[in-house]
C-alpha cells in the first residue's frame, strides 16, 4: 500500500525535476504515434524552448504548464503533435495528441500536462 504522504512526496519530487534545471526540459515535436514505455525521446522533436514554464503540486496531482511562442522560427508553420518533459537525457513523460497548428508568428501554444500519482 502507498500512503497519501508518499503520494504527495512523489508528486513534489516529479514536479521538481524540470523546475530544477531549465526551460529546455520541456519539448514539443511533430510526431504523433503512441508512446512506448521504453522511449527515450520524442518521435520528431523540434528545437524550441518555451517562454514560460511552471509545475504546481496539489497533493498528489502535478500540473505542468509550458508556453511555446509562434514567433520562434522553429514553431512557425509547424503542426505540433507531441509534448515531452525531460530530466536531462531522461524522458519522464510524453503525450501525443491531435495535431495543433500550423502556427503563425503571432500565435502561442500553451500546454497544460497533468500527472496524478496514485
Amino acid at each position: 500500500m502507498i500512503t497519501e504522504k508518499l503520494k504527495d512526496l512523489i508528486a513534489t519530487y516529479i514536479a521538481s525535476i524540470p523546475a530544477a534545471t531549465d526551460n529546455s526540459e520541456y519539448k514539443v515535436g511533430l510526431g504523433g504515434n503512441s508512446t512506448s514505455p521504453e522511449s527515450t525521446t520524442l518521435d520528431v522533436p523540434i528545437t524550441t524552448t518555451p517562454s514560460v514554464v511552471s509545475a504546481v503540486v496539489d497533493g498528489n496531482v502535478i500540473e505542468f504548464q509550458a508556453i511555446f511562442q509562434g514567433s520562434d522560427a522553429n514553431m512557425t508553420g509547424n503542426v505540433i503533435r507531441e509534448f515531452g518533459i525531460f530530466d536531462g537525457s531522461n524522458l519522464i513523460a510524453r503525450h501525443n495528441f491531435q495535431g495543433v497548428g500550423p502556427f503563425s508568428s503571432t500565435e502561442d501554444l500553451e500546454i497544460f500536462f497533468t500527472i496524478e500519482v496514485e
